[in-house]
This record gives structure tokens, sequence and C-alpha cells, in this order.
């Protein structure tokens, strides 16, 4: 047994719980308490991945053949995603440190990231399904906290997010209960069903309804740009864009490659319809979005169909590249949610209608951006691009060397794969011209770039980006090939010789800024106010905004109705559940009207109802 794997648990969480109760007014302790802390689990989760394979147990409660036991088992898969989701604690706390500085509930909010980041380890090291639902439990409670800290309606984001991860929740809990019935253990590793009749795949399904939801896919997706509306852009990139989408993929593969052995071709083609349904929809729905963080939000939703459907291929380098893919996402996601952020905090707003030309203000989160929004968008030679062409790759042998039916439906998930890449790409150009690039509004003249405290994990994130797609065999040999239990000679079925594209891409940039530079030189260019009619024209009547781009998309024919609908909220679960709570209420309160003959009528009607089923009278 190997005590180390406490530490990053429950150090976390009994700090996190001490701070819960500590008064607001003793401002300094919860930052130093979480900085040290969260460095410490870091340092923690870096010995455990470079250590190996290490257990603990600690038999809590046996009440017959039911046993409670503490068992931890640091696996490959666990132990990579450990070291990032830690890592990415570690950097969002550094932000927070400036982001962060005049909030009231800084106890709480310091105190649920360190929830969140001993749940989250809780999570990766358990090998017991009951403590693993435990540390689930634990890391939704603390979204719920860190998204009311974000002020005005955030307690309505918090509420319809804990609603929806809770019936998940719930969903999870009676999927546990399942497993154990047939398998007649919680013991993770000595469980593998095959799903070949109604309650294995029951529930499978259960299973995959909790990873699904925590990790943002739809339909069960609602619940994250309502959060990236109100929350603060720390707690989206620190939850939903990294953490969320680390652990809700990460029980998906447990679940498709551990506890099942998926044999329903059906159950295939479920995922691989979720997988390209949630890229191409909620890529749509991204491009006609005015908020900077609802935008990022509905992004966050897109890219986790690559995921699934990496996954739902069962090839190696599809399932390679759906978990590659997640790690890439957590961290270009969480640069993409902490520059928003940046700008929020020193433009005083992330509505895109209100913003440009922050690129020469705001030149290292800038920078990071545009970095960031490369690689979601799936562009050579950043890290978004190779995970990207590993999942087409999967799809397409998965055409070539299987029969099932979402093997013959193989040319549709490609399509809808790299359809949603250049919608990504357009929505982003939407993006970069909106907040950096076009005519900087005059009431934002005085704008200065943001802390070195939050410009420092951008600079670390948009860096990875970077170095995890020039040099993309280091993860894939370090991390993604260990974790899956791949021969690190995996071949690819493409050519991709990334340090050679690298080089003749700065070559043609560098090309591209000399002849700029030449043609500068060449000749004068005289500037003059821009004018219409003969008069000169207020700087912010020039502004182009950005948020007009696709416009015309949401106005059309088959479209616009969709979009209408969506708007209204007529696709969300939680809205809907709500109007059928609602209904099933004022039935009630029209039968329990207090008066006597209705009354009268349903004991009447009950009776006879009685009658035909207990004595057979028909």
């Amino acid at each position: 047994m190997n005590t180390t794997l406490l530490i990053p648990i429950f150090l976390p969480l009994v700090a996190g719980f001490v701070l819960l109760f500590c008064p607001n007014r003793i401002r300094a302790l919860p930052k130093v308490l979480t900085l040290c802390i969260s460095i410490v689990a870091f340092a923690v989760a870096i010995l455990i991945f470079t250590q190996g394979s290490l257990t603990y147990a600690w038999s809590v409660l046996q009440i017959d053949n039911l046993r409670l036991d503490l068992l931890l088992h640091a696996k490959p898969l666990g132990a990579f995603i450990l070291l990032f989701a830690m890592g990415f604690g570690l950097l969002i706390t550094l932000y927070s440190l400036k982001s962060m500085a005049g909030a009231k509930r800084l106890n709480e909010y310091y105190g649920a990231i360190l929830l969140t980041i001993g749940g989250s380890a809780g999570i990766l090291l358990s090998n017991h399904l009951l403590f693993l639902l435990i540390f689930w439990e634990i890391v939704t409670a603390s979204l719920y906290l860190l998204i009311t800290t974000g002020g005005k309606n955030s307690n309505f984001a918090a509420t319809k997010s804990f609603a929806m991860i809770g019936a998940s929740d719930a969903a999870f809990l009676l999927g546990i209960s399942m497993v154990w019935t047939l398998s007649g253990t919680f013991v993770m590793s000595d469980i593998n069903l095959a799903t070949t009749s109604a309650i294995p795949i029951a529930a499978f399904l259960l299973l995959m309804t909790a990873a699904i939801t925590k990790a943002g896919a739809m339909p069960l997706h609602t619940w994250l740009p309502t959060s990236g509306e109100y929350a603060s852009a720390s707690v989206m990139a620190l939850l939903p864009a990294a953490i969320d989408k680390l652990l809700g993929i990460y029980l998906l593969v447990l679940v498709v490659k551990g506890l099942f052995s998926l044999q329903s071709g059906a159950l295939s083609v479920l995922l691989a319809l979720i997988g390209a349904g949630t890229i191409v929809v909620a890529v749509m729905i991204a491009m006609v979005q005015h908020n900077l963080k609802k935008l990022l939000s509905y992004h966050a939703i897109s890219q986790v169909g690559y995921m699934i459907l990496g996954i739902a291929t069962m090839t190696p380098v599809g399932v390679a590249g759906g978990v590659f893919h997640m790690l890439n996402h957590a961290i270009y996601k969480c640069c993409l949610f902490l520059c928003g952020g940046a700008v929020e905090q020193q433009a005083g707003t992330a509505e895109l209608d209100k913003l440009g030309g922050l690129g020469k203000k705001m030149s290292i989160t800038f920078t990071a951006c545009l970095i960031a929004a490369l690689s979601i968008s799936g562009i050579p030679p950043l890290n978004g691009f190779v995970s990207k062409w590993m999942v087409y790759q999967g799809i397409i042998n998965m055409g070539s060397s299987q029969t099932s039916a979402a093997a013959k439906l193989w040319p549709v998930w490609l399509v809808a794969a790299m359809f949603g890449s250049a919608l990504t790409l357009a929505s982003f150009v939407k993006l970069i011209h909106s907040v950096f690039l076009s005519r900087l509004p005059s009431r934002l003249k005085n704008v200065k770039e943001a802390s070195w405290l939050q410009t420092t994990p951008m600079i670390v994130l948009a860096a990875l980006c970077v170095f995890f797609g020039v040099f993309y065999y280091i993860p894939l040999k370090l991390f993604i090939y260990p974790a899956l239990g791949l021969d690190a000679s995996t071949t690819l079925l493409g050519t991709w010789n990334s340090t050679l594209a690298t080089g003749l891409i700065a070559v043609g940039v560098l090309l591209g800024l000399l002849i700029l530079a030449i043609g500068q030189l060449s000749k004068k260019v005289r500037l003059v106010p821009t004018w219409t009619c003969g008069e000169v024209q207020p700087n912010d009547q020039m502004i182009i905004p950005g948020t007009h781009f696709y416009k015309t998309v949401s106005s059309m024919n088959g479209l616009r109705q969709l979009y209408n609908w969506q708007e209204r909220g007529f696709f969300d679960p939680y809205n809907q559940s709500g109007r059928v709570g609602l209904a099933v209420t004022g039935l009630l309160r029209w039968l329990h009207s207090g008066l006597l003959p209705m009354y009268l009528t349903w004991v009447t009607f009950g009776l006879v109802v009685l009658l035909f089923v207990l004595c057979r009278i028909w």
C-alpha cells in the first residue's frame, strides 16, 4: 500500500472544507493556502505518474456481501489525467489571485477550488465504484458553489447545472446498482460485462448518460452555456472547459473499454450519432452567439463530439485521437476562457458588439487567444489539428475494418467532423475580429493588458498548444498510448511531418511579412479621416461589428425556426422538464378542488378500477 495516493485527495478536501467556514474578512489565508496546496497536489501528481502503478486499500464497512473499501489504484489512464487536472488547478489558482481580487466570497471560491481538486483526484484514482460516485458528487457540489460566486443571475445558472448534473448522477447511481447486481462487486478492475442483454445495455446507457452530461454533450448540454454566461471565466476554465471534460471522457472510456464489452451495434451507432450531432449542432449555435463566454461554451460542447466520435470508432487510432483531443481541448479551451475573462475584466463587458481593437492594447492576451483559436479550429501545426486528424483516420479505419452499422455510416461521421472544423474556424474568425482586430471603441482607449498573474497561465497553455502540435509524438508516446494500453509503435494511417510543415509555415509567414514591409517602403500611404457625404464620422459610428458576420445563417429558410426554438428553450431538457412539472402540478391542483362531488367521483372511479383489477370483473 502506498499512502502517497491519499495526499492529492484528502489534503485539498480537508483544507477546502475548512475554508468554506472561515470568515470572509480573512482574505489572505484562502489565497495562500489554495496556492500552496495546489502546488503540492501537482507535485504529488508528477510523483504518482512517474512511479507507475501504485495501490492503496482500506476496509471501511462490510455488511454481508456489501463491502465499502477505499481502493485506490494509479492506473496509466487515471495517472496521466490526474497530472493535467492538478496542473489546471494550479494555473487557475494563479489566475484567480488577480481576477478574483475584489470578490466578496473568497473563502467559498477557494474552498470550492480545493474541493474540486481533491474530488477530481479521488475520481481518477478510485478503483471502487461507490467511492468514485462519492468523489463525483463532491465535484458536482463544488461546481454549484463556484458558479454561485459569479454574481448576478449566477444562482439560476448554478441551480440549473446542479439539477441537470444531479439528475445524471442519479442515473449514475442506478447504473452502478445494476452493475453490482450483475457482477457481484464494486471493484472496477474486476468488472467486464458484455452488452448482450437488456440489463447490461440499460446499465451501460445509464453510466454513459452520466459521462456525457458531465462532459457537456448533446442533448444534456444546456447547463454549460447558461453557466458560461453568468459564471466567472476562471470557473468556466477550471471545470466545464478542463476538468469536467477530463472526468466525463475518463468515465466514458472506462465504461466503453473497461466496465463493459461493447458488443451491440446499436450502441456504437448511438455513440457515433451523439458525437456527430454534438459537433454540428453546437457549432451552428455558436456561430450566431453575441456573448464571448457563451460562444466559447457552445464550442466547448461541440468539441466533445470529436472525443465521443473517436471513442465510438473502437479503433486504436480513433480512441487514441479521442483521448488526445480530450487533453488538447482542455488546454486550448482553458486558455480561451482565461483570455475571455481577461478581456471582460479589462473592458468591462463580454458582449462582442461592444468590443474591438484590443489587439494592440492586450497583445499577450491576443496572441494567446489567436493560438488557441487556431488550435481549436484544427489548423496545423497546432495540437487541435493532430487529434482531429487522428479522429478522421479512426473514422476511415472503422469503415474499412468493421462491418457494424456504425461502420457503414462512416462517410456521415467524417463529413460531420470535417464540416464542424470548418464552422469552428468561421466562428473564431468572427471572435478574433470582434474582440481584437476591428476598430477600437472610444470608451476602450484606456484599456491595458491584464496582470502577469493572468497572462502567465495563458502563455503556458498557448505554448502547450504549439508544443503538443509540433512534437505531437511526445504526448502520444508519453501519455496517450500507455494510458490506453497501445503499443508505442502504433502507426497512423497517413503521413504528417509536423517539423517540416512547421518550418514551411514559418517560411511562408516570414515571406509574407517581407512582402508587406517592401510594400510599405515602396510607396507612401496617405491617412485621412473616414467621411461620408463630406462629413467626418465619429469613431464609434464606423465600427463594423463581427456579430453580423453570419447573421444570414439564422435567417435562412429551415434554420430560422430551429434557431428560434433553440433560443426559446424548446430543446432544453431542463426547461421542458419544468413545463411537464408545472402541467402535472396544475392537474393536481385541478383535481384537489375542495369540492365534494369531485372527490366522490374519484373515489367511485377508484373502486371501479379495484373491482376490475382485484375481482376480475369484466
